[in-house]
C-alpha cells in the first residue's frame, strides 16, 4: 500500500538553456558521446593519418622529412600543434577501442547488464584510455 502512496517520479523534456548547465550526465553516457566524438575524430584525420604513414614507410628519405616535419613543422603548422595532433589521434583510437570492447563485452556477457558494470566499465574505459594517453603522450614529446 505504502507503493502506491509514494509519488511517483516526474518525467520531463528538458529545457537546453537553464538545464544543461546543471545536469549531470553519468559516466556511461560520457563513454556513449566519446564514442562517438572519437570515432568522428579519426574518420576526419584519416587524410592525416594516410599522409603519416605513407611518409614514414615510403623511404629513408621521407621518413627524414616526416621527422622533420614533426620536429621543427610543415608549411605553416608548427611541429608542436602536428604532435597534438598525433595525440588526439592516440586518445581517438585508444578510447575508440577500449569503450569498442566494453560494448562488444556487454553484448556478450549476460552478466555484464547492469547499472553497476554499466558505471564501473565507464570509469575503468575513461581512466584506462587517459591514461595511456598520457603515457604515449610522454613518449611522443620525448619525456622519455
Amino acid at each position: 500500500m505504502t507503493e502506491l502512496a509514494r509519488k511517483r517520479p516526474e518525467f520531463r523534456n528538458i529545457n537546453a538553456i537553464s538545464d544543461l548547465p546543471t545536469y549531470r550526465l553519468p559516466a556511461a553516457g560520457w563513454v556513449s558521446i566519446l564514442h562517438r566524438v572519437s570515432g568522428v575524430l579519426m574518420f576526419l584525420l584519416l587524410p592525416f593519418i594516410i599522409w603519416m604513414f605513407d611518409t614514414s614507410v615510403s623511404s629513408e628519405y621521407s621518413f627524414a622529412k616526416f621527422r622533420s616535419a614533426f620536429n621543427n613543422g610543415i608549411w605553416f603548422f608548427p611541429g608542436f600543434f602536428l604532435k597534438l595532433v598525433a595525440l588526439a589521434l592516440i586518445w581517438a583510437y585508444l578510447h575508440h577501442f577500449i569503450a569498442g570492447v566494453r560494448h562488444l563485452w556487454m553484448d556478450v556477457s549476460h552478466k555484464a547488464v547492469s547499472k553497476q558494470f554499466g558505471t564501473t566499465s565507464a570509469i575503468v574505459t575513461l581512466v584506462l584510455s587517459v591514461l595511456l594517453t598520457v603515457v604515449l603522450g610522454a613518449k611522443l614529446f620525448g619525456l622519455y
